[in-house]
């Protein structure tokens, strides 16, 4: 079985946190909104298209990032979406949103002009959530960049 991988482009843009059961947890760099992106280890590049099992079970990973979003992070509305229009390969957008942040109404794709750095803190904080509150498992580092 061949080992999966995380296309390039989303190693290169996201700090990688861990894994559910189905998905690798990635975190955008730019630490100007919460920005998770959820990578279903499958071959199948459309959610739509997934046998219902592990659709449920993407969905379901995808439920529990907005849900710590939204408790742990206090953004009060979520964005979702699966566009895959840049990189092919399936993976999830789960962003935190609210009226002050800084592309508040639009979308954050092509909008979010802001930047700002994760210190190495933060995602400590954030991954150690994750793991406490919500099962996240380490990832095996096969997929680190280099």
């Amino acid at each position: 079985m061949p080992v999966f991988e995380i296309h390039p482009q989303l190693v290169a843009d996201c700090h990688r946190l861990g894994r559910f059961d189905l998905c690798h947890v990635l975190l955008n760099q730019n630490a100007a909104l919460p920005w998770f992106i959820l990578v279903p280890e499958t071959d199948v590049t459309d959610l739509l298209d997934l046998p219902d099992e592990q659709r449920n079970a993407a969905i379901n990973e995808a439920a529990v990032i907005s849900q710590f979003v939204r408790r742990n992070l206090g953004y009060p509305k979520v964005n979702f979406a699966a566009i895959g229009n840049v990189v092919p390969q399936l993976h999830l957008h789960v962003v935190g949103r609210r009226p002050d942040d800084a592309c508040w109404p639009a979308p954050v794709w092509g909008n979010l002009t802001e930047k700002a750095t994760y210190a190495t803190s933060q995602l400590d904080r954030i991954t150690e959530l994750l793991k406490r509150s919500f099962g996240l498992k380490a990832a095996v580092d096969r997929l680190t960049k280099e």
